[in-house]
């Protein structure tokens, strides 16, 4: 099943002349990279839902937690960890 699992933005680099935002994002302190091209308002701190290494939207922190938790007790979080 695919889903979009959020985590915390730790940084954002600017890649090609400024076109391109790539994000290091934490999912329970796993780090990934995505894209911000969805989200270009996306600030470090903030947490996103990234599905498929983009990020498609901000989310609040307190929701962010509860989805994370709930994923990670349906073992929906598994191959976050493989990748």
């Amino acid at each position: 099943m695919c889903l979009a699992i959020p985590g915390k933005i730790k940084s954002i680099e600017t890649l090609e002349d400024y076109l391109v935002r790539m994000a290091k994002v934490s999912f329970g302190g796993i780090l990934k990279e995505a894209s911000l091209e969805l989200v270009p308002e996306a600030n470090e701190g903030d947490y996103v839902l990234v599905h498929a290494g983009v990020a498609i939207s901000i989310v609040d922190e307190e929701e962010a937690h509860k989805t994370f938790q709930y994923l990670k007790e349906i073992g929906e979080l598994d191959e976050l960890e493989e990748g």
